[in-house]
């Protein structure tokens, strides 16, 4: 083992690896730090020059991609009240009242720690719970899969927003989409062209549905302030203001890699869990939202946290744990490795060198955020009307690259006005895209579960890991309705008084 170890370290510690991760980290964080970009289309666009790297080095760019671009989104949501992804929201409700006290540098520099903490305490989890995980992946069948992508789509619904109904709806409408296309029987849904038969493609649904919704508000909803840096002002963080927040530093990281480890979940719900908590038990609880740096240190270490967590039932089980984790299994794929329990037997060198290149990329992290705070500030003031077409020229040049297909460049258009117009009406589009991502083999696993009980649905409760998600399914879904629930009677008592 030592010697695999030692081996793994001396292939990762090489320039061309270096460079391929600083490089990622770089511009991701770069990528995040502007309105309207976000890691997922960085990773997305990333992906067709991964084709001429060796598979490490590949995977290894996007994972710097990914890190760097979920701290870089702090940057524009402390600086110009815009977070750079949905994983920021949390971000902005302290991290722009400091701002506007003249503390956006301390902002910063908390922002910056708490996701190098995250990220790192997220790499040492997926060390140590990925291979226990895929020896239990092995006792999994597709109707334990079934249940799995079942309890990820249940969760992904009762975390969307302020409204169940729309986190359904949207939810229902992924799935719909998902079936486009050729079935595992050889049959056609929806195949109303010829190019709709082999289906519709992750990437440009995803950067459509991202993207693009992100430059028409930009477009249509200006900000007559929007572009304006602000000043940096103290950037000093103290120790006594560190240790005020590392309790919830490394519990924002512990909820990042068990909701990271959860497929479907995601960053940006472990962010606002991680917020809520840190809110709850904080002695300085009447300070959030008022600038308050505890509440950035929950934010940023929670969804940090995520960043190694969601690769964990990916290289686990082959089962992609949010949005870009998806994108990297195709990346996975194209480079001949395949994801899932036989990985650690067949491609055991792969893997180790995969877990240092990611510790490496922490330090990386570090780095490149203390280099590059103030130069920043001045990407967080590029104007719109340069800001709005280059980003769609890379969106639109990223699609066409993948497989030079006009009708994926017209699925990313389509996609586009799609969640614009569930942007205005507030429907979440995070279920739908997980949903879409999850489809396929949410269905597959059931019919193949159905095809091997000869139709008998009791297939699906003869394991203790069937049993298992199933009462993880019941849980969440009553503390759901029971949130609805206090939710409705809170409204319509307010409305009496």
């Amino acid at each position: 083992m030592w010697n695999d170890l030692l081996f793994a370290f001396e292939s990762v510690a090489t320039l061309a690896n270096v460079l391929a991760m600083g490089a990622g980290i770089l511009a991701g964080v770069v990528i995040g730090a502007i309105p309207g970009m976000t890691g997922t289309m960085a990773v997305t666009l990333a992906l067709p020059f991964t084709f001429y790297l060796p598979p490490v080095t590949s995977i290894l760019l996007l994972v710097a991609l990914y890190k760097g671009s979920t701290y870089g989104a702090s940057i524009s949501a402390i600086l110009i009240k815009t977070p750079g992804t949905a994983s920021a929201a949390c971000t902005v409700l302290d991290g722009w009242p400091l701002a506007q006290k003249g503390k956006a540098g301390k902002a910063l520099n908390m922002a910056l720690i708490s996701s190098c903490i995250g990220d790192f305490l997220s790499n040492i989890s997926l060390i140590f719970l990925a291979a226990p995980l895929a020896l239990l992946a092995l006792r999994v069948g597709p109707p334990e899969y079934f249940m799995l992508m079942a309890f990820a789509l249940t969760m992904v619904a009762s975390i969307s927003g302020g409204s169940l109904l729309l986190g359904v709806v949207s939810a229902c409408f992924g799935l719909l989409l998902a079936t486009v296309g050729e079935d595992m029987y050889g049959s056609f849904r929806f195949a109303m062209t010829e190019d709709m038969k082999s289906g519709l493609s992750v990437a440009p649904v995803l950067i459509g549905l991202f993207a693009l919704p992100e430059l028409l508000r930009l477009i249509m909803f200006r900000d007559e302030n929007h572009g304006q840096a602000m000043k940096l002002g103290d950037n000093r963080l103290t120790l006594a203001e560190f240790r005020g927040s590392l309790k919830s530093i490394i519990r924002g990281s512990f909820i990042g890699v068990v909701l990271g480890a959860i497929p479907g979940i995601g960053p940006s719900a472990a962010a606002f869990f991680s917020y809520g908590e840190a809110r709850r038990s904080s002695p300085n609880s009447e300070n959030f939202g008022k600038g308050e740096l505890e509440g950035i240190a929950a934010s940023e270490s929670a969804n940090n946290g995520c960043c190694g967590a969601t690769m964990i039932p990916l290289l686990a089980l082959g089962v992609p744990g949010d949005v870009i984790t998806g994108v990297m299994l195709g990346a996975f794929m194209i480079q001949g490795l395949t994801p899932g329990p036989l990985l650690f037997q067949n491609n055991l060198n792969e893997v180790y060198m995969l877990f240092i290149g990611m510790m490496f990329s922490s330090v990386l992290l570090f780095g490149a955020g203390k280099l590059t705070v103030r130069f920043f500030s001045h990407i967080s003031s590029i104007p719109q009307v340069l800001l709005t077409p280059v980003v769609l020229m890379l969106c639109i040049y990223g699609i066409y690259s993948i497989s030079s297909s006009m009708f994926d460049v017209t699925v990313l258009l389509v996609m586009g006005v799609v969640g614009f117009i569930m942007l205005l009406l507030n429907i979440p589009p995070a279920p739908f895209l997980i949903a879409f991502i999850l489809g396929p083999m949410f269905e597959d696993n059931l019919r193949r579960a159905l095809a091997i009980s000869r139709g008998d649905p009791s297939v699906f409760f003869q394991s203790a890991i069937s049993w298992i998600f199933a009462g993880l399914i019941v849980f969440f879904v009553g503390l759901t309705i029971r949130r609805e629930w206090q939710k409705f009677r809170e409204n319509r008592a307010a409305k009496n008084a």
